[in-house]
């Protein structure tokens, strides 16, 4: 309690500095803004590095222990719980606890038209504490890997969403020259990023959300430089507005590091989708940057911690205290179902499990979707990577085709099409577009490409050929002609993000900072058909 204390009063002192620091400026211009904020920016790291030490000291213990603590994020779930199977709250034995609560999953049946989704029950004082953690931990890695990063207007963040599970108020990011705090405006925080070419960080909430950014960037680039010319916000900036027109003359390819020489890493939030956008992104844009998450977000909230920055392809620790994490190994085939769930201690490398997730708000062992492999261990608890999301799966006709499977054969479609890069994509069952037209049902897929304006049809088959041989099923109902060849519609990056908006206007959307990728609903589906291109 006198720790807990302590670091609130800490982060009291930390948000009463920087109106000293405005208050200081207006009476007195000079060196006293600075002088505070370098007060700021110890009060800040001296906070930052003690609750860190605190929560890694916590995770030591129970991981040293994953049974134990399993045990106690049990029986902190069973004590608060208020759902229908609250007779259980007496019990804290495992096998009747799973004996009696049977696995539900995150019903997607209960879907609406609007696209609403029925997200899985989880504690906000739960997911506060876990996200805590994920942040604390997660600057802590990113200052082993990237010290350099956290200094004083060192960071910006281009989106309204953070990276950070749980934002604070720490003072590495560039302070506002003229917008009121807490600005929203994408458009805003990207020209206060333009404004500072010293940056060594920049932040967004997503990937995808990131590549909206920069795709703006282009399409905006002259309004933008002329907005830095004026000195909207700010002083005029002549000579960063002559940067910014050079930098974009040159293309996307290599852009962030043309306009911010010093910068070392990209921090966006891990999540379902969005490995396609940080592939983009490497490719074009962020060509050369490191890619850092501080956690895994999964569809109940904060799952996976990465202690691991410097590892490529996102390695995340699933941690053993509340809420309760089970996992539910994944057949060969996918066809049958395991009979019951193991705890982390149990976990086998190189298997496959389905996460399964517990809390004291209803008492319903949910069934998740996510997917990971186990790669290793840290202690006694699994280190894995996100493999797929079962709610994304593709099936017509029983086939079956996981989010994994379909990824690696657009990729490969996509690496035969001269020139082309891969920015986005969309798939539609052909049941919900009403697109048969009285032949076989079928895949409509809708890309965003960089480099290439137009696809032919020898182009657009390749990507059924490539879903055929990455699913023997596939193939077999194909060349029985129970299910159609998949429809390619090239689209415009923007209608993704205007795919975006309409997720984000829906309150019970996962996204962010999950993406979907299989649109369940016309409406959804056919935001993205009336901007097909070609």
């Amino acid at each position: 309690m006198l720790l807990l204390f302590l670091l609130l009063f800490l982060l009291l002192l930390l948000l009463l500095l920087p109106p000293l620091a405005r208050l200081r400026q207006q009476r007195s211009p000079g060196p006293g803004l600075s002088w505070l904020a370098c007060l700021q920016h110890r009060v800040a790291w001296g906070t930052l590095c003690w609750a860190a030490a605190w929560q890694r000291w916590r995770l030591e213990q129970s991981t040293l222990r994953a049974g134990q603590s399993q045990q106690q994020a049990l029986r902190w779930c069973l004590k608060g719980g208020r759902g229908p199977h609250h007779p259980l709250r007496g019990s804290t034995d495992m096998s009747t606890f799973r004996s009696h609560l049977p696995l539900t999953k995150a019903s997607q049946a209960q879907e609406e038209e609007s696209g609403e989704q029925l997200l899985p029950p989880t504690s906000k004082q739960q997911r506060g504490k876990a996200s805590l953690q994920a942040t604390l931990l997660g600057l802590e890695a990113l200052n082993k890997a990237h010290p350099e990063v956290l200094a004083p207007g060192g960071t910006a963040c281009l989106t309204p969403t953070s990276p950070w599970p749980s934002p604070l108020p720490w003072p590495w990011r560039v302070p506002s020259q003229g917008s009121p705090p807490g600005a929203k405006d994408p458009g805003a925080l990207l020209l206060e990023a333009l404004r500072s070419p010293g940056l060594r960080a920049l932040e967004a909430g997503t990937a995808v959300e990131l590549l909206d950014v920069f795709w703006g960037l282009g399409a905006n680039g002259e309004e933008l430089a002329e907005a830095l010319a004026a000195g909207g916000p700010g002083a005029p900036l002549p000579w960063r507005a002559a940067e910014l027109r050079e930098a974009l003359e040159q293309g996307p390819r290599g852009l962030a590091l043309r306009l911010w020489p010093k910068l070392q890493v990209v921090v966006t939030l891990d999540a379902g989708g969005q490995a396609e956008a940080v592939a983009a992104l490497r490719a074009l844009w962020c060509q050369g940057l490191t890619f850092f998450s501080p956690a895994y977000a999964a569809s109940g909230g904060v799952v996976g911690l990465n202690l691991w920055p410097e590892q490529p392809g996102g390695l995340y620790l699933l941690p053993p205290a509340a809420p309760l994490i089970e996992l539910l190994p994944v057949q060969e085939g996918g066809q049958e179902e395991a009979a019951t769930t193991i705890l982390l201690a149990e976990a086998q490398k190189d298997k496959e499990y389905e996460l399964v997730l517990t809390d004291h708000t209803s008492l319903t062992r949910c069934r998740l979707g996510d997917v990971v492999r186990v790669v290793g261990a840290y202690n006694q608890c699994p280190i894995v990577r996100f493999i797929r999301r079962l709610s994304q799966t593709l099936s017509v006709r029983g086939e079956d085709i996981g989010e994994d499977v379909f990824s690696e054969a657009l990729d490969r479609a996509v690496g035969q099409w001269p020139g082309a890069t891969l920015l986005d994509h969309g798939c539609v069952e052909s049941s919900v577009l009403d697109s048969s037209g009285g032949s076989a049902p079928h895949y409509e897929v809708f890309v965003a490409l960089r480099g290439l304006r137009n696809l032919s049809a020898e182009n657009r088959d390749k990507l059924d050929h490539c879903l055929q041989e990455a699913s023997p099923r596939y193939k077999s109902l194909r060349f029985r002609g129970s299910v159609g060849p998949a429809g390619v519609q090239l689209v415009g990056p923007e209608a993704f993000g205007a795919l975006r908006e309409a997720l984000v206007a829906s309150p019970s959307s996962p996204f962010p900072p999950e993406m979907p990728r299989v649109l369940r609903h016309r409406r959804l589906a056919q935001l993205l058909q009336r901007r097909v291109l070609s």
